[in-house]
């Protein structure tokens, strides 16, 4: 997603007279499905609704997220997690940890 230097930065028109004249702590949320958007300086403190396909992902802006794009804090896909035979083993052996740890503090209790 690079720009020409010569063409200058993308922002949104609509998205900078949004927050135009507005404190970010009392604009609330933004909405916009302008992805592509490059953040800019004025930008910084505002909460950002980005839609990323299903649902608006807010995203609050700091100094260091300048220059960069609205789309790459709102990610479009969800990983729900690897499968396999290691997995679950890896699964079986939280679970029973837990139960464990619950037993130990259960017993710690019982014993005061």
């Amino acid at each position: 997603m690079t720009r020409s230097l010569k063409k200058g930065p993308y922002v949104y028109d609509r998205l900078l007279k949004k927050i135009e004249g507005k404190n970010p702590q009392q604009a609330g949320v933004v909405k916009t499905w302008a992805r592509d958007s490059q953040i800019s300086p004025e930008m910084v403190g505002f909460t950002f609704g980005v839609h990323n396909g299903r649902e608006h992902v807010e995203v609050l802006i700091t100094e260091d997220m300048v220059g960069h794009r609205l789309g790459e804090f709102s990610p479009t896909r969800k990983f729900h997690r690897h499968g396999g035979k290691m997995q679950k083993e890896l699964e079986a052996k939280a679970k029973e940890a837990e139960i464990a740890a619950a037993k130990a503090a259960k017993g710690a209790e019982e014993s005061k």
